[in-house]
């Protein structure tokens, strides 16, 4: 395809968010990270404190890579080599820390 200067222009498979989605992505960033620093100041709430916080973080990390990082408008194979290995990571992470007894109550060996 060639632009106006007659340059080749490559084309690519998706298409991109509105200048309003970037805003309404932004707007939603910054309500979950209010209700974070909320959580952490809330006494009631400590006990779940950790497990909510993760779920929060791990929100605001697939909303930042679907339309900052443009995975949600690129060809899926992008998300595949992303997520797949993220998958693997955590995977491993979690059997680490069951392995040497970081998470409490789950001992692999009795």
């Amino acid at each position: 395809m060639s632009g106006e200067s007659g340059a080749v222009v490559a084309e690519h498979g998706g298409g991109h968010a509105s200048v309003g989605t970037y805003v309404v992505v932004g707007v939603v960033l910054t309500i979950i990270t209010a209700i974070e620093v909320a959580i952490f100041y809330i006494p009631a709430l400590h006990p779940i404190m950790v497990p909510t916080l993760l779920t929060f973080s791990a929100a605001k990390f697939l909303i930042v890579v679907g339309f900052y990082m443009h995975l949600k408008y690129d060809s899926p194979i992008f998300r595949r080599v992303f997520f797949g290995p993220l998958a693997l990571a955590v995977v491993v992470s979690i059997g680490l820390l069951i392995l040497f007894k970081f998470i409490p109550g789950l001992d692999p060996v009795r």
